[in-house]
């Protein structure tokens, strides 16, 4: 299946609150997906997930790459988030050098379709908690920098690396 040009911030459909899909028809998307990150990770050396509008396709599909498993998500939706919160700088395939302070739920509870239909349910925590409200986020038509919050909540890749790893 082709890489697909990756949505940039700007564009109207970006802001598109994504429709449920059949998993039947979803197969190709997620494909899509997969060789999208995988040429976005070889081009700009990070990324963990992507959503389907984010390529295009106002579809409720998520794939993630997390610490070597995939999840291929269709129709995710939250079963139940926590209370607890914590503060991270986020970044984005749709504005890759731009990282936004903003705040999550510590663990979040997600049931999803499979490819062949079947119903699943994910509980998450951390990292992988973040990515998934991030990536559930877009299927919604909301992005990182809507979030944004505290004191200069915005600052460009380069600076944030400039100030982060020294």
């Amino acid at each position: 299946m082709p890489v697909r040009r990756i949505l940039q911030l700007g564009d109207p459909l970006l802001r598109a609150v994504s429709s449920p899909v059949d998993p039947s028809l979803a197969i190709a998307v997620l494909q899509d997906l997969d060789d999208t990150l995988v040429e976005f990770r070889r081009t700009h050396g990070f990324g963990r997930g992507i959503s389907a509008i984010q390529i295009g396709a106002a579809v409720r599909v998520v794939f993630l790459r997390v610490d070597g498993i995939r999840y291929e998500l269709i129709n995710p939706e939250y079963t139940w988030r926590s209370p607890e919160m914590f503060e991270l700088w986020d970044d984005c395939f749709s504005f890759p050098q731009l990282m936004v302070r903003l705040r999550r739920h510590q663990s979040v509870g997600i049931r999803y379709q499979s490819r062949d239909g079947v119903g699943h349910d994910l509980t998450a925590e951390g990292a992988l908690s973040e990515l998934l409200q991030h990536e559930i986020d877009h299927l919604d038509g909301v992005l990182a920098v809507d979030r944004a919050q505290g004191p200069n909540p915005l600052a460009t890749r380069e600076e944030w690396l400039r100030q982060h790893q020294a």
